[in-house]
């Protein structure tokens, strides 16, 4: 049995994380920090938990107590958490934002990709966990990588659930505008471009292909839908063998012949992959939830491989049945 903090306790993927730890058979939280909740209860913030946890907000964070810390902050302020706090060597730190993501020398942050850095993972004790979006698109492509045979300009449609721009309004998630709607946005400049370029160049070097993202504002609450497609000169029989390879030892990572739908993914863990060849063209389907397999639960598969647990401990989640 390991003890958790988190910090950062009142947001979606927060939310998602003390949902799947509070039934996490190796794990017990130790604390969850909000100033600005000190002292209400969990369930009161995050109602999907009444009955299940009885546990409150604190504004204090005792690492002493703790062997693995979560932080949930918003993209900047994780780093200057740690920075601003003597975090315990042997505390193991997640961070789900965007600040160590980027391979630097200013810092030992393992990129937390099961399917592209699982070995670097368990040995890992300071892990950034991948964005959402760059978490589906990186499984639609990586096998092309690994395999050298990115020749071409990269074709990314993608499409996400208003929980990915996080739990406070703003004019473009609030339900009035998202409702009935749609809209693209950050095209061609989206900020998980770069962490998607940084793990292609670590599986094909020679090459680093042009991503032609297109991101999209979806009219429904969380999933993402990837459709990306590149110039192939393989059949499609070939290219699924090299998929279902690449993809053998993913625990949460699958290639399937029917064309699926988004709802099979939402509430899971799970990637689905599925292949099709037009012409000289790849098209590959990717799709995740993106407050799960996108941020806390591959949060909690990590924390699985850091700590030597199975990988589906916590995680054996199913989507809706209709």
């Amino acid at each position: 049995m390991i003890k958790i903090g988190i910090i950062g306790g009142a947001g979606y993927t927060a939310g998602e994380l003390i949902r799947l730890l509070i039934n996490h058979p190796q794990v017990e939280i130790s604390f969850i920090h909000s100033s600005s909740n000190a002292g209400n209860k969990i369930a009161d913030v995050h109602c999907g938990l009444v009955g299940e946890t009885e546990l409150v907000f604190s504004d204090k964070h005792p690492f002493e107590d703790i062997d693995a810390l979560f932080l949930c902050s918003a993209h900047g302020d994780s780093k200057k958490f740690i920075e601003a706090n003597n975090i315990p060597s042997k505390v193991k730190i997640i961070d789900l934002s965007t600040d160590y993501r980027h391979k630097d020398a200013s810092h030992d942050f393992v990129y937390g990709l099961p399917e592209l850095n699982k070995d670097k993972i368990s040995k890992a004790t300071r892990l950034a966990n991948p964005g959402c979006f760059a978490t589906a698109i990186q499984l639609a492509i990586l096998p092309l990588a690994a395999n050298g045979m990115l020749k071409d300009d990269i074709h990314i449609n993608a499409i996400t659930g208003s929980t990915g721009a996080g739990v406070r309004p703003s004019p473009t998630t609030h339900f009035s505008w998202r409702d009935n709607n749609i809209s693209i946005y950050k095209p061609f400049e989206h900020q998980h471009e770069e962490e998607i370029k940084q793990s292609l160049m670590h599986l094909q070097h020679n090459y680093l292909p042009t991503l032609n993202f297109i991101p999209v504002r979806g009219n429904f609450s969380r999933g993402i839908y990837v459709s990306a497609y590149t110039k192939c000169d393989k059949t499609l029989d070939e290219m699924k063998a090299i998929y279902a390879s690449y993809y053998k030892d993913a625990a949460f990572t699958f290639v399937t012949d029917k064309n699926p739908d988004l709802k099979q993914v939402v509430n899971t863990n799970k990637c689905l992959l599925y292949l099709e060849k037009h012409g000289d063209k790849l098209l590959v389907v990717s799709m995740i939830d993106n407050l799960l397999k996108g941020a806390s639960g591959q949060a909690v598969h990590n924390l699985n491989l850091m700590f030597g647990f199975d990988q589906w401990e916590g995680l054996h989640l199913k989507p809706s049945a209709f």
